[in-house]
């Protein structure tokens, strides 16, 4: 891939200093979806959050929709695979991955993903990129996703201490995830 398709760390830099001054959830959650897209040169962004034994897919940025608003159980999709492992999954081509739900992908042009945890040992989030050709990730890539979830865990923590994490999940999804604005 040209380095167009994949910009440098700069992007990462400042989302790592936008999330160390993140107040809120919401805002976390504005962070990751406005800035992974670039940072990794995807098609597609998710943010998934856990709630009990389900994932809520909480924010995107895609080029088509895809599961905003949605739960699902964890054992039913790769986020949910990904928060019960604590361990970053790439798929290559989602049609022969047993992790993923295929059927799920069918009515989107996704085929390629990466989801990686947000927090550990006991993930509290996932984050994806998706692409809509068959792709391999560098290493690279897959570094910078994992390094941008792993500052969101740092704010998540930093937002945590005066709460429990079942209060930051609290708020009505309409007040946990903003509208994106431009």
């Amino acid at each position: 891939m040209s380095e167009a398709h994949f910009p440098s760390d700069e992007g990462l830099v400042r989302a790592t200093g936008r999330l160390a001054v993140a107040r809120t959830l919401s805002e976390v959650v504005s962070i990751l979806r406005d800035t992974a897209l670039d940072i990794v040169g995807a098609d597609g962004i998710a943010v998934v959050l856990r709630e009990g034994e389900f994932c809520l897919y909480a924010a995107e940025d895609a080029i088509e929709p895809l599961w905003r608003g949605r739960r699902f159980p964890l054992t039913a999709c790769i986020s949910g695979w990904v928060m019960l492992n604590d361990e970053t999954a790439v798929v290559p081509d989602i049609e022969f991955d047993p992790r993923v739900p295929s059927e799920a992908y069918r009515t989107t042009s996704m085929r390629s993903l990466v989801m990686v945890p947000i927090g550990s040992p006991e993930p509290i989030a996932s984050l994806g990129a998706y692409w809509c050709a068959s792709v391999i990730p560098d290493d690279a890539t897959v570094c910078r996703l994992e390094t941008l979830a792993h500052q969101a865990a740092v704010a998540l923590i930093r937002l945590q201490e005066p709460a429990q994490v079942g209060r930051l999940w609290a708020a009505p999804p309409s007040d946990r995830v903003p509208e994106r604005t431009g």
